[in-house]
């Protein structure tokens, strides 16, 4: 078997490596029932070629692969990857087992029904579904993450679809990342309260892992870290954890879990496994959001409790979407971005993920109807600000189409700069210009609206490579012993297989005027003077 995908490292970043070299996945996730039906994929493949996307996110679930215990059918896992090798894309697949979106939507009827055997998550004592009063008075079911069976069947039937994986694409490497279970963690309270639940809340704290979180302070969240420092090192979980302690329970159980389910897909096949996560909003009490899903502020939980997972990703669907970028990437890991709206952003944030945090992955969900007006309210149910005003406006196909080219023909270039300062990004969505210094110029992009975005890449001395949209552009000298620039080259084009392919060469009255409303790469090459 040839190297298949994994984890590397640029300039000490992490990347994404497929075949030798660093890939980036400017993808798009379907809407959870796409994929279920080879025949529904057919458009979708479609839509994603005019989108200029390289890789699709793909729900494979438990319901399909294991319909009947111990009758495995991977016929459209086959199928999906067939598909994908004849469009010429990869595939990010998802295993919706046990959880998706906090409840167990696509566990097995033979699963679902064996209530004594699977048992569900009691939110209330003794109660196996309830109505969560806080969040639209959604109707509330999910199996227990304490529940031995039900992680042993979604550890098996996870191990099998890997290996079959592997049997099938272990040489061609169409399947680049599975993810593991979709947005896990409880809703309707911060933990289980079963009589099982109660009395392991009581006990005491493993010694472990609670040295483990005392070892880890410095990296974690604010409240995480008043949580460890006002605790006492040994103790009940409340006396170690003090007002997180619910949450950092109900993640220290889930999180194992994952870790069963993603031991066994590491033993048949390992390819790097991600885990996404329903985010917490400011104010917002754990059970309102998934409680004890993989989010920032339980990150040293799961690094401890399920060291097989590769890829922490933040579903991105609040209006703050840089500083959650900015989080998730704080500790040196890799920015995967499975989910986020459709809406006039997306291609701004796209090309701000790849230049400013030189993510793995970019993957608006739903993406069959970008382009389509939003449902504001229904996307609140997943955890969407339904009062985000970039909701009003869907994001223009053409545009995103055409910036996903741009940036998918010169990915040996972009990730050839990942993890150092040549590569820089901005966007107009939470500032009016920014400024990117390198090699003594500085390059200003002034943003004709908030969905306006520049990314700069220092190629050789003194040229850049600049993708510009909704922006006017400036170059000048820092270097005060010669604060003159002037151009040797300004030109618009693209790259084809490598090459570049020059445009138009801009002078005069366009080298004055740098204003783009549409995406343009320039290349750039400059001098200075006295």
């Amino acid at each position: 078997m040839s190297s298949m995908p994994h984890m590397g490292s640029i300039s000490g970043h992490p990347v994404l490596m497929v075949d030798g070299r660093p890939f980036i996945m400017l993808a798009g996730e379907v809407h959870n029932s796409s994929s279920s039906s080879l025949q529904y994929m057919e458009p979708v493949w479609k839509k994603a070629e005019a989108l200029g996307m390289n890789c699709l996110l793909l729900p494979v679930t438990w319901e399909l692969v294991e319909p009947e215990e111990g009758q495995f059918d991977f016929s459209l896992v086959q199928g999906l990857i067939e598909q994908a090798r004849a469009h010429g894309m990869k595939i990010a697949f998802l295993w919706f087992g046990a959880w998706k979106n906090a409840q167990c939507y696509y566990a097995p009827a033979w699963v679902k029904t064996d209530t004594q055997r699977f048992s569900r998550a009691e939110i209330k004592k003794g109660k196996g579904f309830i109505r969560i009063r806080d969040f639209y008075d959604m109707p509330y079911t999910s199996l227990s993450y304490l529940c031995e069976e039900t992680r042993q069947a979604d550890a098996r039937a996870f191990g099998r679809l890997m290996a079959f994986i592997r049997e099938i694409d272990g040489e061609k490497h169409t399947v680049l990342t599975v993810q593991i279970e979709n947005e896990t963690g409880v809703m309707g309270a911060a933990r289980e309260h079963s009589d099982q639940a109660d009395e392991l809340f009581g006990s005491s704290v493993p010694d472990d892992f609670a040295a483990y979180m005392h070892n880890a302070f410095a990296a974690m969240t604010p409240d995480m870290k008043r949580a460890v420092a006002d605790g006492k090192p040994a103790g009940t979980w409340t006396e170690v954890f003090g007002p997180e302690a619910e949450e950092v329970f109900s993640a220290y159980h889930i999180a194992r879990y994952v870790n069963t389910v993603a031991e066994a897909g590491k033993r048949a096949y390992p390819l790097p496994f991600s885990v996404n996560c329903w985010l917490n909003k400011a104010g917002d009490q754990a059970g309102v959001y998934p409680s004890g899903g993989p989010i920032s502020k339980m990150r040293e939980v799961w690094r401890f409790c399920a060291p097989n997972i590769d890829l922490y990703a933040p579903d991105i669907y609040l209006p703050d979407f840089s500083d959650i970028c900015g989080e998730y990437t704080r500790r040196g890991e890799a920015l995967f971005i499975p989910e986020c709206a459709t809406h006039q952003y997306a291609a701004a944030r796209n090309i701000l993920c790849v230049g400013r945090y030189h993510a793995v992955c970019y993957s608006p969900f739903g993406f069959e109807d970008m382009g389509l007006p939003l449902n504001a309210q229904q996307m609140a149910l997943f955890g969407a600000d339904a009062t985000d005003p970039a909701l009003k406006t869907p994001q223009d196909v053409e545009t995103y189409g055409a910036i996903n080219r741009l940036l998918s023909a010169m990915m040996d270039l972009l990730t050839g700069q990942y993890g150092t300062e040549n590569l820089q990004a901005g966007s107009g969505e939470n500032e009016k210009a920014s400024v990117f210094r390198m090699d003594g110029v500085e390059i200003h992009a002034d943003y004709l609206a908030p969905q306006g975005a520049c990314l700069v890449l220092r190629n050789h001395e003194k040229e850049f490579y600049v993708l510009a949209y909704e922006a006017t552009l400036s170059f000048l000298s820092s270097d005060q012993q010669k604060p003159g620039l002037d151009f040797t080259l300004l030109e618009e084009g693209s790259f084809s297989n490598g090459i570049w392919q020059r445009g138009r060469r801009l002078n005069g009255d366009e080298a004055v005027g740098i204003t783009f409303e549409r995406p343009v790469l320039l290349r750039v090459r400059v001098f200075q003077y006295a």
